[in-house]
């Protein structure tokens, strides 16, 4: 089994969270992990984020147990998609929510197997050795700009435009989901964040925090957030933890040493 742990704080600035987050274990035996950022003004984007994380939470906890890869990844890609379709209509039919759209990044394992699914700049990360990789890949302009040669890998994070997302849940009839396959092993541990920790930590930081092992994942998690709120909090902060169980882990090693 995978433990888990979830928190979500407003930070100091906002007077709204516009961030949801939702992380479980299914009926079926899934370990599941949803974080949305949303956008689109007053109560907009807490609502976009909102339908987001309910579509995605109903659709993938009811998928039946022994699912092959192949059709979890295409359940994970299609949640997302059904919630884009969601967000879309709600945002059409109700003037209220005009332009809502929010980031979803979806993380769902099989045992220690899994698939990330994204859309926006939400992240996906695992740290091992205390050193934190990035999973997936930001659909900000800032990041086009960078892979196109217009802007050093040292402006992405001061440029004046560098919130301005290319694609988000919901803001378009139609969104293509980025989906990769993801490992969990012994020692290690797989996060999901909106930008408001990421604007706040460096990543080096994040890969100390969270590769404290001998640190509980609640304590983890809380000790990201004080430190973005240490650094200003100007945005909410959503985190998301995920490692083996101890159980798991020491079955793994024993398997190993036979």
């Amino acid at each position: 089994m995978i433990n888990y742990v979830q928190v979500s704080h407003i930070g100091n600035v906002r007077s709204i969270n516009e961030d949801s987050v939702q992380v479980c274990n299914t009926d079926s035996g899934y370990t599941l992990g949803i974080v949305a950022d949303g956008m689109g003004g007053h109560q907009a984007g807490e609502k976009a984020s909102q339908f987001a994380v309910e579509t995605i939470l109903a659709d993938l906890s009811a998928l039946e147990k022994g699912m092959s890869s192949e059709a979890l990844q295409a359940a994970l890609s299609d949640a997302i998609l059904r919630a884009n379709d969601v967000i879309y209509h709600e945002a059409a039919n109700n003037e209220q929510y005009h332009n809502m759209g929010t980031t979803a990044v979806v993380l769902l394992m099989n045992g220690t197997q899994g698939w990330i699914g994204h859309v926006g700049d939400s992240r996906a990360y695992k740290v091992a050795e205390c050193k934190a990789i990035q999973l997936t890949e930001d659909h900000t302009l800032v990041n086009e700009l960078y892979k196109n040669g217009q802007i050093t890998e040292a402006e992405l994070d001061t440029h004046p435009r560098r919130n301005v997302l290319t694609k988000a849940v919901g803001t378009d009839i139609e969104v293509t989901v980025d989906v990769d396959s993801v490992t969990l092993g012994p020692q290690e541990v797989l996060f999901l964040c909106s930008d408001g920790l990421t604007n706040m930590v460096s990543n080096q930081h994040l890969g100390q925090i969270v590769g404290m092992q001998e640190v509980t994942l609640a304590e983890r998690a809380d000790r990201l957030l004080q430190l973005a709120l240490l650094a200003g909090g100007d945005d909410n902060i959503t985190i998301a933890l995920f490692e083996l169980q101890n159980d798991v882990v020491l079955a793994s090693v024993k398997e190993w040493d036979s």
